[in-house]
């Protein structure tokens, strides 16, 4: 068969869905990955894959302008009726909501999506606000087009249902998106104490919080190594470059810039600290227990699927920077439990988020 993976943003089809892809192309499947991003620049390295790549024009992934919009799924209805895929298999908003009504106006007979969370304009408790209304309708639209929608918490899935966007027999869960064990490995903590946090530079993942934080555990142990690895980006709760060089110039932060590797980081570090406000289930947190870390993360949706609260770590509420706080500095005093922790969290993460098993599920359910 012939699979279509649709994404919004290039890079992410290699950081989230590259074993999934590998593990159709293993079962004898043909792989084709579209996203916005030019052929110019992604298609070798897709083709060094054995990946065909193909660019989707005028999707914009945070984007709010209703023309480009309409471009970009008119592209989508383009490449679909060119590539004739028997199946299509979409994730992030606006290829899940486009891709999915094209594949089904082509006559695809094979359509699945993968929410990997949210987002912050659905999780906008505005009550009116006309953004999250249009979101709405155009996920039940969508979703009605699909044949299976796999979703990687409760809450998330809970909150499709009761809004009535999705019937309840279309959902499947997986255990996020995986971590690949055999990349990311168990290595021994950092002797020294080091927090780390890996992800989009946006107000939604809890930066300000980590920075407050940062500066409450300075105080009682300077020492401490408080760090950021992550790109500024384009969300509507995008944090700029100046403010973080302000912590950073104080001394409180360590910004590091972003990477493709952060399996060096991970390495270096003895603490793995998240506190987002909502996730799908957070990546960067699977990876960082692959690798033996305790962690430190919200009690939010996504979030508190990979934290059992006081075995591999704390779970500590949303947008609180002092429980933040206390938490990072009791790992700083209590390093034999840390050890522990971390530990721990190898052990779930193997037995839980394996990406083998994640995948395993995604293609008995497409029937591949």
């Amino acid at each position: 068969m012939k699979i279509m993976i649709l994404s919004s943003y290039a890079p992410t089809l290699f950081y989230f869905r590259e074993d999934m892809m590998k593990a159709m192309m293993n079962s004898g499947h043909e792989v084709i990955a579209a996203a916005p991003e030019s052929e110019k620049e992604w298609g070798q390295k897709f083709k060094e894959r054995k990946i065909k790549y193909v660019s989707i024009e005028g999707i914009e992934r945070t984007g709010t302008n209703p023309i480009k919009d309409i471009v970009g799924f008119f592209s989508i209805l383009k490449v679909i009726k060119r590539e004739k895929p028997d199946k299509v298999f979409a994730y992030q908003a606006k290829t899940i909501i486009y891709g999915c009504i094209a594949a089904k106006l082509v006559g695809v007979k094979g359509i699945y999506a993968l929410m990997g969370g949210l987002g912050s304009v659905f999780r906008n408790n505005d009550r009116k606000s006309l953004a999250k209304d249009i979101l709405k309708m155009e996920y039940k639209v969508a979703f009605n087009f699909c044949d299976n929608v796999f979703f990687q918490n409760k809450d998330d899935s809970k909150e499709i249902i009761n809004a009535g966007l999705i019937k309840e027999k279309k959902i499947v869960m997986i255990n996020g998106s995986g971590v690949n064990l055999e990349k990311f490995k168990e290595k021994p903590l950092s002797q020294n104490p080091v927090f780390l946090f890996v992800g989009r530079i946006i107000k939604d993942k809890g930066i300000i919080e980590y920075i407050e934080a940062a500066k409450i555990v300075k105080e009682k142990y300077p020492e401490a190594r408080v760090q950021i690895v992550g790109y500024f980006d384009t969300n509507p709760t995008a944090i700029k470059e100046e403010e973080i060089y302000k912590y950073v110039n104080k001394g409180i932060i360590e910004y590091l810039g972003p990477t493709n590797d952060v399996r060096p980081f991970l390495e270096k570090c003895s603490v793995y600290v998240l506190p987002s406000y909502h996730e799908g289930t957070p990546k960067s947190v699977l990876e960082a227990m692959a690798t033996g870390r305790p962690i430190i993360t919200t009690d939010a949706p996504g979030c508190r699927e990979t934290v059992v609260d006081g075995q591999n770590g704390f779970l500590v509420p949303i947008k609180n920077a002092n429980k933040l706080a206390e938490k990072m500095i009791w790992m700083i005093q209590n390093r034999e439990e840390v050890e522990r922790m971390g530990k721990e969290s190898f052990r779930m993460c193997k037995e839980k988020f394996d990406v083998n098993k994640v995948n395993k599920v995604i293609l008995n359910t497409m029937n591949l």
